[in-house]
Formats: structure tokens, C-alpha cells, sequence
């Protein structure tokens, strides 16, 4: 299709060559595997949300081009702080020059900084957490049990926090999927500040555990979802590495190989953003036919590795699939 968009057009004019030409015919196989009757998964790992990919993202999915998220506990939790607190973030453009004592100083008055952003504790983690201590205490009470995911879906349908938004709600990729009911799947969520916070009224004996639905529960919700969904494949579109990538990959291969099932079909498509150079022995930095020895991808899938900034790089390949 002929794009017609400023941001696309530019790129099929100048974005010819190298690692632009892998950005252009990566969004180019995502394309094709939409309009194929493929569905997609995106993987969220490092700070994305604090860097408000929801801005590309949530319009991604509001109009079906995303049918599934794996994310890190940060980002599942950071798109909500921006949509509370956008107002009390801190940007520090000069954050490479930062001494030690400067560090300091921003703990002590209560800022986390993720590069050149420090969240606010007080008006955004600790906003979110009596939010979620609400929603951890009826599931208490109640004897029912939920994935992490699933309480921030509640808190959003709620519409509590509504009074309180300080972006466009439009820009909430988190908010986007929960009008879209579209599942997520969180694995490793206990590294994360809610996380933290909830480990810790545990530890005061506020909670227990079991309340909590957590990763092998999570691997079982995703390897029936795949089976349901995969008739006509299902695409894997890799934002870094880590754990959002490995967790949820790894499905194919434990359904065929461990479950012994057949006709599972392998990932119809793979994409990778990362700025990890490829390396020995990292997941991260393993190029894509490693994949295959591991019965993920298949010797013909559309694989593609673009070895850049996510933040640079994603909103562009959302900006050719939407057209803009």
C-alpha cells in the first residue's frame, strides 16, 4: 500500500540503505502479517513507558494492529504513573554530568531517575500503590485471585483515577488495552515497585501471596491463547531483550515439545529493537536463527534484527503501519 503519511512517506524516500532499509522492510513483514489474518504480539522490556511510547502505541492498539502485550512489571506500572503524575516528573537533560552527591539529593526529595526522567514517589508510586492495596484487600476478603495485570485493569475500569489524569488519556497504551480487553502477560512482575510494595505487605502479614496469580500461571493463560489464536499465526515484535522477550517465546516449543502437541505453529514473524551488539551467550544479543535451533521461529519466518534506540525506532515502524 502507498503510503500517504508525512512521518511514512519520508521514510520510504529516504530510509533505503542499512539499518533504515531493515526498519522500512520490517514494518513493510509486520504489514503483510495483518493484512495475512496474523495477529501480533509486542514485548515490552526496559523503560518505555516512561518514555511514553503509549503516544505511538495505544493508537497501535485502538485500531487492532497489537492483539497481545508481554511487559515488564516497570512498564505494566509506568504507564500508569504517567497518566497520574506527568505533572511532578522531573526531566534531567543533563543527567550524564550528574556527581554522585547529585544523586543523592534526588532520592532525598524523593525522584527515581530512569536516565533523563525521575519519577515522583510520592504523587505516582505511592498514588498507585493505595490504589492497589484497595484491589489487593477485596481480593482478600473475597478468597479470589488475579494476574497483576488484571488490578491495574480493574483500578482503570473503575474510573477512579480519572480526576486525576494529567495526559491526554489517549496517550495511555495500558488505558487503550483495557477498552480493548486484550490480554497481557507480565512475567518476573515481582521485580517491579508494586512488586516491592506488595512483597512488603506480605512481609507485614497484610496479604498473602496466593492472592497474587504469577508466572507459570501466566505461561498456561498465554499457551491457550496461542492455540486459539495461532490458526493463522501470530507475530512476535521484540521491544529489547530480557525477560518480556524470552518469557513468552518460549511457547511454542513448550507446547510442542513438552506438550507434545501437534500442528502448534512456530512465530509468523520476528522483530527485534535493540541496542544490544550481537554477543555470545546473551538472549538479548542472540541473532534471530538461534531461534530456530530452539523450535521458536522457522527457517523461512520474516526475522529482522534493528540495532538502534526503541525510542527512536518504534514510533517510526507505528508511524509507517499507521500511516502517518
Amino acid at each position: 500500500m502507498k503510503k500517504t503519511g508525512p512521518v511514512s512517506r519520508f521514510m520510504a524516500e529516504h530510509y533505503r540503505h542499512f539499518n533504515a532499509a531493515t526498519v522500512v522492510e520490517a514494518a513493510e513483514a509486520y504489514d503483510a502479517c495483518l493484512q495475512a489474518g496474523s495477529k501480533m504480539m509486542i514485548t515490552l522490556a526496559g523503560a518505555m513507558s516512561t518514555a511514553e511510547l503509549g503516544r505511538s502505541l495505544a493508537e497501535m492498539i485502538r485500531q487492532d494492529k497489537v492483539h497481545i502485550i508481554t511487559c515488564t512489571g516497570a512498564n505494566l506500572e509506568e504507564d500508569v504513573f504517567n497518566l497520574v503524575a506527568h505533572n511532578y516528573y522531573k526531566r534531567v537533560p543533563h543527567y550524564r554530568d550528574l556527581s554522585p552527591s547529585d544523586e543523592k539529593e534526588l532520592l532525598e526529595n524523593h525522584f527515581n531517575r530512569v536516565t533523563d526522567t525521575c519519577i515522583p514517589e510520592e504523587e505516582a508510586m505511592r498514588a498507585i500503590e493505595d490504589h492497589l492495596v484497595k484491589g489487593w484487600t477485596a481480593a482478600a476478603h473475597s478468597g479470589q485471585r488475579f494476574f497483576p495485570h488484571e488490578f491495574f485493569y480493574q483500578i482503570l475500569r473503575s474510573r477512579e483515577l480519572e480526576p486525576d489524569f494529567q495526559i491526554d488519556p489517549a496517550n495511555s497504551w495500558l488505558l487503550a488495552a483495557c477498552e480493548k480487553n486484550i490480554p497481557i502477560i507480565v512475567p518476573g512482575w515481582e521485580d517491579s515497585t508494586c512488586g516491592n510494595f506488595f512483597a512488603s505487605h506480605c512481609i507485614e502479614g497484610l496479604f498473602t501471596p496466593q492472592i497474587l496469580k504469577g508466572g507459570i500461571e501466566y505461561m498456561m493463560m498465554l499457551a491457550d491463547w496461542y492455540q486459539k489464536n495461532s490458526q493463522k499465526g501470530v507475530g512476535f515484535f521484540q521491544i529489547g531483550g530480557g525477560i518480556a522477550g524470552d518469557f513468552p517465546i518460549c511457547v511454542v516449543p513448550m507446547l510442542h515439545q513438552d506438550l507434545q502437541l501437534e500442528n502448534i505453529p512456530a512465530w509468523a514473524y520476528f522483530c527485534q529493537i535493540s541496542d544490544s551488539t550481537t554477543s555470545y551467550g546473551s538472549y538479548s544479543g542472540a541473532i534471530p536463527n538461534e531461534k530456530i535451533t530452539w523450535g521458536k521461529l522457522e527457517p523461512d519466518t520474516p526475522k529482522f534484527v534493528i540495532e538502534s534506540d526503541a525510542t527512536l525506532v518504534a514510533p517510526l515502524i507505528f508511524a509507517w503501519l499507521l500511516n502517518w
